[in-house]
């Protein structure tokens, strides 16, 4: 059985989607972040980025979000694009396109507005710009298709999906104005029961809520730092 480390954030998010989307059987190991367990020696071991989300799967360990959805849809030959170079290439593309902008953008976004110190405009600026920039990309793409790839729904609308969720908290609440693509295919992943079941995963495990400053601790390592 797959062993599934969990937290209730975006990218582990996607992953639990795959998860309940294709029945594969999991148990999920939960990783309180806030409590600073992703810097515990037995996490490590699996994730040497001390992120969540990873898997352990028999012999194999594999963590980033996305590796594991490459790793699961091949394994299971479930949600993948037609078998020929164009589509792996276009497929290929938009996870990386998830994985090293959509996700990294929206992160730093959220950590300059809701976590930095105030005055740094020149930061919080940029990482809006950017996370708006690629969810407008992500937004025309859906304009053109229903799902990310044409057709089908695949992997790479599951990694959209674990992001698109937190769109108001990256951008504000009036951001869906902009993104009614986005928004569509949002609306239609979280009609899905394994959507609704993926959600609900939160709910299983108690996770700490507050953002203390012991949790300040374990989340932004780098201010010890600064206090010293």
């Amino acid at each position: 059985m797959i062993k599934f480390y969990f937290h209730p954030s975006p990218n582990p998010a996607k992953v639990a989607l795959f998860l309940e989307e294709s029945g594969l059987p999991y148990e999920v190991v939960p990783v309180d972040t806030r409590k600073g367990e992703q810097h515990q020696p037995a996490f490590l071991a699996i994730n040497p980025n001390g992120k969540t989300p990873a898997i352990v799967d028999g012999d194999a360990t594999v963590f980033d979000s996305n590796a594991i959805l490459i790793y699961l849809a091949e394994k299971t030959g479930k949600f993948l694009p037609a078998q020929t170079p164009a589509a792996r290439g276009q497929f290929l593309s938009w996870m990386m396109f998830v994985a090293s902008g959509v996700g990294p953008y929206s992160g730093q976004a959220v950590h300059f507005k809701h976590h930095a110190p105030k005055g740094l405009d020149y930061a919080v600026n940029r990482y809006t710009f950017e996370a708006n920039r690629h969810y407008g990309i992500l937004d025309a793409q859906l304009a053109k298709h229903r799902y990310m790839l044409g057709d089908a729904y695949t992997v790479v609308d599951m990694a959209v999906w674990g992001w698109s969720r937190a769109v108001p908290f990256v951008l504000g609440g009036e951001a869906w104005a902009k993104f009614p693509n986005l928004k569509r295919l949002l609306d239609e992943i979280n009609a899905r029961p394994a959507a609704q079941r993926a959600e609900a995963l939160k709910d299983k495990h108690s996770f700490k809520a507050e953002m203390d400053d012991d949790a300040r601790k374990h989340m932004f390592p780098q201010n010890a730092s600064l206090a010293s």
